[in-house]
């Protein structure tokens, strides 16, 4: 997982605030465009363990010195923020209420979930309106299951890299029957069906975007400092 907390420092006073979901040279390069100086994010710039400072990661930090631009990244603690979340968020956006938790993650639960009695395919239809906005699509793990009468139940939800061996056992123990995720492996899509489950893959970029949009807002409105949102889609 991506490091959290202030990741580069700045000498002088925050005069706008950028945010994107990736720390990457494109939304460096495009927070300096805007003429801000401090870079919030959701995957930051170390992902654990010892990085060299060479090759693209050198340039990285080379424009962020000369520029006095800092970064703070929030990995895990957006996505499950009851408020401010990735999860919370996409739920929103999808017209789903949440009202428990979901996604194990060592002692705490990164996504969320629910219950509902909306046609699956009408759920699948506001997930690709959703991921559209942010240049992406949507894949879902058995299209022939997804019959107009099929009826989603108990949902669960989790941005990003979602679909994993974890997720799905969880799925399975909770009694879910549709998993809204990010991304994630091709075999996730196989077994799901016989899981009784249907996976939406609604985009690693796109289920991400929310967090830093709604914590950018935040900021500025509690400190007083205009903020813009980097866009810099990755195709995932």
């Amino acid at each position: 997982m991506a490091l959290n907390g202030l990741q580069v420092a700045n000498r002088g006073p925050i005069r706008k605030i950028a945010t994107a979901v990736d720390g990457s040279l494109r939304t460096i390069n495009g927070t300096i465009a805007a003429d801000a100086n401090l870079l919030i994010v959701h995957h930051g710039l170390f992902w654990g363990g010892v990085q060299r400072l060479v090759g693209h990661r050198y340039e990285r930090l080379r424009r962020l010195l000369e520029h006095d631009v800092a970064v703070y990244s929030t990995h895990l603690p957006l996505d499950r923020h009851p408020t401010l979340g990735n999860n919370a968020l996409l739920a929103r956006a999808l017209g789903l209420e949440p009202t428990g938790e979901f996604a194990r993650h060592e002692s705490i639960s990164i996504g969320v979930r629910g219950e509902d009695t909306r046609p699956t395919a009408e759920i699948v239809d506001a997930a690709r309106a959703f991921a559209r906005q942010y240049g992406g699509t949507v894949h879902t793990s058995d299209t022939s299951v997804i019959a107009p009468g099929r009826v989603t139940r108990r949902w669960g939800i989790c941005s990003g890299a979602g679909a994993s061996a974890e997720t799905l056992d969880e799925a399975t123990a909770l009694g879910l029957d549709t998993l809204i995720v990010g991304e994630g492996p091709h075999w996730t899509a196989v077994e799901a069906p016989e899981l009784g489950l249907v996976m939406i893959y609604a985009g690693h970029y796109a289920t991400e975007t929310l967090g830093v949009r709604a914590l950018g807002e935040h900021v500025s409105q509690t400190f007083d400092i205009p903020w813009t949102f980097i866009d810099a889609p990755t195709g995932t």
